[in-house]
């Protein structure tokens, strides 16, 4: 995987913990950015550095639409997205690599 394509990404601070959703064009450059603090903000604060679930997209577009759906969802919603596709809370950001 090159990382230039759209994708909706959530972090999390530990299994359970606190959840980042965002969107991005490039997942793997955006993760090592919140991974290495590179950037000052609610990652950085709260130590949030797996990923836990990503989701490619064809289009900027969809992406951004997808991004703001799940920040409107609940949190048990999105803690049962996780789930349903890493049951573990896996870091996946090794796997994109």
């Amino acid at each position: 995987m090159d990382g230039r394509q759209p994708a909706v990404y959530i972090l999390a601070s530990q299994r359970n913990g606190t959840l980042y959703v965002g969107v991005t064009s490039d997942l793997i450059k955006r993760v090592w950015q919140h991974r290495s603090d590179a950037v000052a903000g609610f990652t950085s604060r709260h130590c949030i550095h797996a990923l836990v679930w990503y989701e490619l997209h064809e289009t900027m577009e969809s992406a951004i639409l997808r991004e703001k759906r799940l920040k409107e969802w609940k949190r048990a919603w999105k803690l049962r997205l996780i789930e349903g596709e890493n049951p573990e809370w896996r870091d996946l950001y090794p796997t994109l690599l």
